[in-house]
This record gives structure tokens, C-alpha cells and sequence, in this order.
């Protein structure tokens, strides 16, 4: 059981680094934890949390974050009526 442990946190490790440099604007280790939560996520589940689709998920996560950010102040949102 140790090595399937170890196995989980190299794969981790990897993504958090791969994803890491992608999403610059996130400090590393809220990737970590988003990657760590995905694949507990998974686990949970019942699914099969292969690398791949780990990244996925977790890709998919951080995107709908930085989407999910208020525009800044100074711009005007379109079609909004000040």
C-alpha cells in the first residue's frame, strides 16, 4: 500500500508542477491542494484517477476559477447602465 501512496504523490507532484506553470496567477500550493482534491474526489467516487484525467479535472477547475473572477473596477461592464 506504501508504494501506491508514493506513486499518488510523485503523480501529484507532477501535475502540480505542469499545471503550476499554466496557471501562474495561483499560488503553487492552491494547484496542490486542487490537484490533492481531485483526485480524492475521484477516488470517492468509484472512478479510475489516472494522471490524465486528473489533469483534466483539475485543469477544468482552475480555468472555471480564473473565469469566475470579477472584472476589474475600473472597466465598465458591458451593457451595464452605470
Amino acid at each position: 500500500m506504501h508504494a501506491l501512496a508514493d506513486h499518488r504523490s510523485e503523480t501529484r507532484d507532477e501535475l502540480t508542477q505542469r499545471l503550476g506553470d499554466e496557471f501562474v496567477t495561483f499560488p503553487l500550493d492552491a494547484v496542490h491542494r486542487c490537484v490533492a482534491d481531485v483526485q480524492a474526489c475521484m477516488a470517492h467516487l468509484g472512478l479510475e484517477a489516472t494522471p490524465a484525467r486528473v489533469e483534466r479535472m483539475a485543469r477544468e477547475h482552475l480555468t472555471g476559477k480564473l473565469k469566475s473572477e470579477p472584472p476589474s473596477r475600473g472597466a465598465p461592464a458591458d451593457g451595464v447602465d452605470g
